[in-house]
């Protein structure tokens, strides 16, 4: 054994990664060759009530996109630049939307505003119905502008304030300096986030079909239920055309290469400070407080009678089995990826499944249970869905851990002997538990929330804390929607707070570093 036979081993040497990592990708892949398989039997590829399904969502994900930068893009200036109370605070409760699934805010809304609305009832106050087209782009934007805030921010933060102040120096105002030099060099922050909003929006579907807006997704689940799989195939794939072009101009966004320096802050006076915050707060209140405030004026008013706290058990059976499976799996996707560009491969096709809406997915895995009869109708089917949908979640955690791995350790361990399969599993495996742990709360949280694909795949019978809820929309017992309602908001805020943790300590970082002034 000589020092260049040394130097060649992999990072992180797994014996049969590359196989398994191919089977995964593989069994990723097979809902998609389903749907191709099922179109073929569809008459229609456009008629005139596909192409005002097209119509619908494409103005959906036009309008929600661009409300999200109108409103993300501001917040992410005020959050990351001007210093006012409890910054920390109005931040969380700025990124808090992500908490929350839009159709949790749909339903409350739909409920609050209109003719008979909560809002009328309480105070006697005439509001307007939030419904159709306007009502599914406020919703929708109201509770995916994070994502322009977040990524945008995070490209303000990397500015050097030096521009900034040159620019001040030369004459030109704060509002100019922001507007001609700060958010040019911010704009693939701005873009990455508005792509992330177009995709959340195109694989919504309980905010359409609450706001009766007739998008891809309600047709496809009205085509389901109508039994019209074929053409539920059919408009599936017009929807994964769309969601592959965003997911191709989403690859095409570069990271800013710049450097960061001293960080840009702003000092308004009193009075910006309370105009800023009175600006602020009518986002929060209508996308949380609002919301929040709907679900204790049911549960008030009707208790907890009549909801079974087994809906809340299967919600919980079923994601924690789904988050065991994906992080299995992901371990070998993670470092086949690690270990060379073939695994990369691997894992770029896995991702696919994360672009694929939950109805799609459901869609097809339906007409594989129909082929396979002891799978239909099983709580494993529906666990299946889960983990092709977010296992890119489990795998990102798993590889990023990884690769912050010392590689002398696994090379020491061979050193002392120690065999491949040995190596992994005493050495690499204990270290990377810390992501593995991480990528399973994720799938777990998402999975909880997870409602198209548990609306087509759930076994008879097996309730969860969405399907739930959506059954209490439709029998119009709104009050019913309490207890699921607030138990789903609370668990998203868990995965609200995983997210965000990393985002804190980097703020911390900022706040502790030398700070320019403007």
């Amino acid at each position: 054994m000589t020092l260049r036979s040394i130097a060649r081993w992999p990072r992180f040497d797994w014996p049969g990664s590359y196989p398994l990592a191919l089977l995964i990708a593989l069994l990723a892949l097979a809902p998609v060759s389903v749907l191709f398989w099922l179109a073929v039997d569809s008459a229609q590829l456009f008629d005139a009530h596909n192409l005002r399904v097209l119509t619908n969502t494409l103005l959906l994900m036009v309008f929600t996109v661009l409300g999200s930068i109108a409103i993300g893009v501001p917040l992410a200036l005020v959050t990351a630049y001007v210093q006012m109370p409890w910054r920390r605070l109005w931040l969380i409760l700025l990124a808090a939307p992500l908490a929350i699934p839009s159709y949790i805010g749909a339903f409350t809304l739909y409920a609050a505003f209109g003719p008979g609305g909560e809002i009328e009832n309480l105070s006697g106050l005439e509001t307007p119905a939030v419904n159709g087209l306007p009502g599914a782009a406020l919703v929708m934007t109201l509770y995916s502008y994070p994502f322009v805030m977040l990524t945008t921010r995070a490209s303000l933060l990397s500015l050097d304030a030096s521009l900034v102040n040159a620019a001040r120096t030369l004459g030109m105002t704060v509002a100019a300096s922001l507007w001609r030099v700060v958010l040019p060099r911010a704009i693939t922050g701005i873009t990455a986030g508005g792509l992330l909003v177009a995709l959340y929006t195109l694989s919504d579907f309980g905010t359409p079909a609450i706001m009766r807006l007739d998008t891809f997704t309600r047709v496809i689940f009205v085509e389901y239920n109508a039994f019209g799989l074929s053409q539920a195939a059919m408009l599936s794939l017009q929807l994964l055309v769309i969601v592959g072009l965003v997911l191709f101009l989403e690859s095409r966004v570069r990271g800013s290469a710049e450097k960061p320096g001293r960080q840009l802050t702003l000092w308004p006076g009193r009075w910006q400070k309370l105009l800023t915050l009175l600006a602020v707060a009518p986002v929060t209140l209508l996308a949380v407080v609002l919301p929040l405030l709907v679900f204790g004026v049911w549960l008030l008013r009707e208790g907890a009678g009549g909801f079974d706290f087994r809906y809340a058990w299967n919600s919980v059976h079923a994601s924690f089995l789904a988050a065991l499976a994906a992080v299995v799996l992901a371990v070998p996707v993670a470092h086949a990826a690690i270990a060379g560009r073939a695994g990369r491969l691997m894992e770029r096709v896995t991702y696919f499944g994360f672009g694929v809406p939950g109805i799609v997915m459901g869609t097809a895995l339906v007409y594989i249970g129909l082929q396979l009869p002891f799978l239909y109708q099983t709580l494993g089917l529906l666990v299946l869905a889960y983990v092709l949908r977010f296992l890119p979640l489990a795998v990102g955690s798993v590889r990023s851990t990884a690769e912050g791995l010392d590689p002398s350790l696994v090379k020491a361990a061979r050193l002392l002997g120690a065999s491949p399969r040995e190596a992994f599993r005493r050495v690499t495996l204990p270290l990377t538990l810390r992501g593995m742990v991480a990528g399973a709360a994720l799938v777990f949280l998402e999975a909880m929330r997870e409602l198209p694909a548990t609306l087509l795949l759930g076994p008879t019978g097996f309730e969860t804390l969405a399907t739930y809820l959506w059954r209490v929309y439709e029998a119009g017992y709104f009050g019913r929607a309490a207890i699921p309602g607030l138990l789903l908001v609370l668990m998203s805020a868990l995965g609200l707070a995983l997210m965000l943790s990393g985002e804190r300590r980097a703020e911390f970082e900022v706040l502790e570093s030398p700070q320019g002034q403007c």
